[in-house]
C-alpha cells in the first residue's frame, strides 16, 4: 500500500481528451494518458484491500493492488513484470476494455474508482517506451506443433503462450492482416493498429508463425463475414498437419433485424462499414467504400459498436447521426450499495457520443422507407415507435410512430455466434447458441468432442471483452500444452 491515507486525500484523475474539433479530422488516437508523477498519485489511491475484489473482477485477475504499490514507488519495471505475469497485451486493455475491475473495487461503494485502467495504460506505454518489452524465448523445444485459428486477442494471447512453453505454432488468419477484431473492427481512433504489429513482432520473434489471407474451412456463398482469403485449408489438413488445433475466431454473425424494407440499398451491418475504414487507413486501395459524407444516419443498436459507428462517421462528415437503444434509457448514477462489486446499470456516455449524436432510448424500428421516382430502392427514412417495457417484454406506445430520416443504417445490435461453418466442417458440437461447445473446467477443460481440436475466446463463448478473449486464450494454452505434453507450467 503506496499510502495509508491516499484514498481520502487525492481525488481521481481522468485521462484527458484532444478537443474534438481536432480529434473528428482524423483516426489516431487522441486519448491523453497519464504522466509519471500524476500515475503515481492515482496508484496512491489504491487502498490494498484485505480482498482486492478489482482482482476478481478483472477477467484475466490482474494483480492489480501489486503494481499499483509499485508504480507509487516509482519501480516501473517490475510494475511491467507484474502486469505481464496475467496478461499479454495491456496495450489493448488500457485503450479498450471497459474496467470490470474499476466496478469492483473497493472505493467504489461510496467514491470514486482507482483509475486501474489508466495506470495500466500508462505502465504498458511507459515498458515499450523504455525497451522492456522483449522477446520471451522458450527454454527448449517440444518437438510440438500446433495451430490456432483466428488471430484476434484469444489467438493471439493462446499463440504467445504455446510458443513460450516451446511448441511450433501457426496462427492462421483469413484476412490480409493479424489482428481479428482488433485489426478490423475497433476504430484507429480508439486503439492504433501499431499496437498489434509491435506484438506480432515480438511474436515472431518467439517463434509464431503468421500464415494470414487463409480461410480454414469455408463461409456461405451469401456471407457478410469480412473475408480477404487468398487461399483455403481444409480441416483435415490441419489436423493432419499439427498435433493439436485451437480454434479462436470471433462470434463474427452479425444480428440482423428483418423488417419490411430491409432489401433497400443503404443499410449496412456495422462490420460491414468499421472493417472497411480501418482497411483505408492502412493504405489499401478500397472501391465502393460505404461512406457517410454529408449523409442522415442512423444506427441501430446502443452498444460499443454502435459507439463505433457514430465516431466514424462522425470522421466521414455526416449531416447527422443517431443512435438507437431498444431498452429505456438507464439512470446516471448506478446503486451500488445493490450491484456493487458487480458491473452496473447505468448511462454511458461514448467519446463518439461526446463528438455529435442524438440519442434515442425505449425505441423500436418498425419499417425501413424507401424513395420514389429516381430514389426507388434506396433508403430514405426509418420508420420507429417509441415502446414501454412490461413484464421483459418491450410494448408498443400507441400513437407514437414516427418517421426519422435516413440515407445509411448500421445494424449494430450485437453478435449471434460464430460461422457455423466452420464449426460443422470440423464436426464441432455447437451449444444452443451456435458456440463451440467446451468447458473451462480445470481438467478437460476447452476441449470440444474432435479428437485434438480445442476452442477459446469469442469461438466457445460467444460475443465477449477482449479482455475475455485473452483469459480464454491464456487457459486454452494451458489445457493444449497439458494435452499435448501430459503436465503445463503455464499459468492458468
Amino acid at each position: 500500500m503506496g499510502k495509508i491515507t491516499g484514498f481520502m486525500e487525492i481525488e481521481r484523475l481522468e485521462e484527458g481528451y484532444e478537443p474534438v474539433s481536432a480529434r473528428v479530422r482524423n483516426y489516431k488516437e487522441f486519448v491523453i494518458g497519464l504522466n509519471a508523477d500524476q500515475a503515481k498519485l492515482q496508484s496512491a489511491r489504491c487502498m490494498d484491500c484485505g480482498t482486492p475484489f478489482c482482482n476478481s473482477g478483472c477477467p484475466v485477475n490482474n494483480i492489480i493492488p501489486d503494481f499499483n504499490d509499485l508504480v507509487y514507488r516509482g519501480d516501473w519495471a517490475n510494475a511491467i513484470t507484474v502486469l505481464h505475469s496475467t496478461n499479454n497485451f495491456p496495450e489493448f486493455t488500457g485503450r479498450i476494455c471497459p474496467a470490470p475491475c474499476e466496478a469492483a473495487c473497493t472505493l467504489n461503494v461510496n467514491d470514486d474508482a482507482v483509475g486501474i485502467k489508466s495506470i495500466e495504460h500508462a505502465i504498458i506505454d511507459r515498458a515499450w517506451a523504455e525497451g522492456w518489452v522483449k522477446p520471451v524465448l522458450p527454454k527448449h523445444k517440444t518437438g510440438r506443433s500446433v495451430a490456432v485459428v483466428g488471430s484476434g486477442p484469444a489467438g493471439m494471447a493462446a499463440a504467445q503462450q504455446l510458443a513460450r512453453a516451446g511448441h511450433s505454432v501457426t496462427l492462421f488468419e483469413k484476412n490480409d492482416r493479424v489482428g481479428g477484431l482488433l485489426r478490423y473492427g475497433i476504430p484507429d481512433f480508439k486503439m492504433e493498429k501499431s499496437h498489434i504489429d509491435r506484438r506480432v513482432a515480438q511474436m515472431e520473434a518467439e517463434g509464431v508463425v503468421f500464415r494470414t489471407g487463409v480461410l480454414v474451412g469455408a463461409l456461405p456463398a451469401d456471407s457478410k463475414v469480412t473475408n480477404w482469403a487468398k487461399e483455403s485449408i481444409s480441416p483435415d489438413e490441419l489436423k493432419a498437419q499439427f498435433d493439436a488445433v485451437l480454434l479462436t475466431g470471433g462470434a463474427e454473425n452479425s444480428r440482423d433485424l428483418p423488417m419490411p424494407g430491409r432489401e433497400l440499398s443503404g443499410i449496412h451491418f456495422a462490420m460491414e462499414f468499421l472493417p472497411q475504414q480501418n482497411k483505408v487507413n492502412a493504405g489499401d486501395k478500397l472501391k465502393g467504400q460505404i461512406r457517410a459524407d454529408g449523409k442522415h444516419v442512423v444506427v441501430i443498436g446502443g452498444g460499443d459498436t454502435g459507439s463505433d459507428c457514430v465516431g466514424t462517421s462522425n470522421r466521414h462528415g455526416a449531416k447527422s447521426v443517431t443512435q438507437f437503444e431498444v431498452m429505456p434509457q438507464p439512470p446516471a448514477e448506478e446503486d451500488r450499495p445493490m450491484t456493487w462489486p458487480y458491473w452496473p446499470l447505468k448511462l454511458r456516455t461514448s467519446s463518439s457520443h461526446e463528438e455529435g449524436c442524438e440519442r434515442e432510448f425505449a425505441i423500436s424500428t418498425k419499417e425501413f422507407i424507401g424513395g420514389e421516382g429516381k430514389d426507388k430502392g434506396k433508403l430514405t427514412g426509418v420508420k420507429t415507435v417509441r415502446v414501454e417495457w412490461q413484464g421483459g417484454r418491450p410494448v408498443e406506445v400507441p400513437g407514437s410512430e414516427q418517421v426519422i430520416k435516413a440515407d445509411l443504417v448500421f445494424l449494430a445490435m450485437g453478435f449471434v455466434s460464430p460461422v457455423a461453418t466452420v464449426l460443422d466442417a470440423f464436426g464441432v458440437a455447437k451449444d444452443a447458441r451456435g458456440n463451440a461447445k467446451a468447458t473451462t473446467d480445470f481438467n478437460g477443460g476447452y476441449k470440444t468432442n474432435v479428437d485434438k481440436v480445442f476452442a477459446a475466446g469469442d469461438m466457445r463463448r460467444g460475443q465477449s471483452l477482449v479482455v475475455w478473449a485473452i483469459r480464454e486464450g491464456r487457459q486454452a494454452a494451458r489445457a493444449v500444452d497439458e494435452y499435448l505434453m501430459g503436465v503445463s507450467d503455464l499459468p492458468r
